[in-house]
């Protein structure tokens, strides 16, 4: 994968077919610490501690569709590449816990990548999710979560065109 942001949509891609209906993306990026964080929680199946302890194992995967299972471990490759490391925390029926850290000046370190269309992507192709999406850079905090654009719509969908121009405009504020 060229970039975090593919990694991040792969894994609450992940969430979502282990039937999460919260997912929470946590970006932080604090430059005097040299740290760039990575978070994805969710709500789903979660995991045993057997499967947790496969998870980066390239040819161990739960689905049915292949056998092999790149997303994890590809990302655990990226964070050790820069300096950084992968942890994962889940308990079987109440979620999971993907954190990924990397030296954010590492030459190594993959870009972040558009998250504002990994975002979007997201909310698109799972309407029924509630997204929240949080992007620390230093000490300025941006959110973005789904549930309130949801309340704001109403009864209109939020991959109908007006939810899309909403959560477009709650991005530009993360981007700037």
């Amino acid at each position: 994968m060229e970039d975090l942001s593919l990694h991040i949509l792969d894994i609450v891609e992940n969430s979502v077919a282990a039937s999460a209906d919260i997912v929470k993306i946590i970006i932080s990026e604090n430059k005097k610490q040299d740290l760039l964080s990575v978070e994805i929680i969710d709500n789903g199946a979660g995991m045993d501690k057997k499967t947790v302890e496969k998870a980066l194992d390239p040819f161990y995967t739960t689905k049915t569709v292949r056998r092999f299972g790149l997303g994890l471990p590809l990302l655990s490759e990226a964070a050790k590449a820069a300096n950084g490391h992968l942890s994962i925390q889940s308990k079987k029926g109440e979620g999971t816990k993907i954190k990924a850290e990397f030296q954010h000046s590492h030459i190594d370190r993959k870009p972040l990548g558009d998250m504002s269309q990994t975002i979007i992507t997201l909310i698109i192709g799972n309407p029924g999710i509630d997204l929240v999406y949080v992007h620390k850079k230093d000490s300025h905090t941006c959110i973005l979560d789904t549930k309130k654009i949801k309340e704001r719509l109403k009864e209109t969908p939020i991959n109908s065109p007006e939810g899309i121009r909403m959560i477009k405009e709650d991005l530009k504020k993360i981007e700037n």
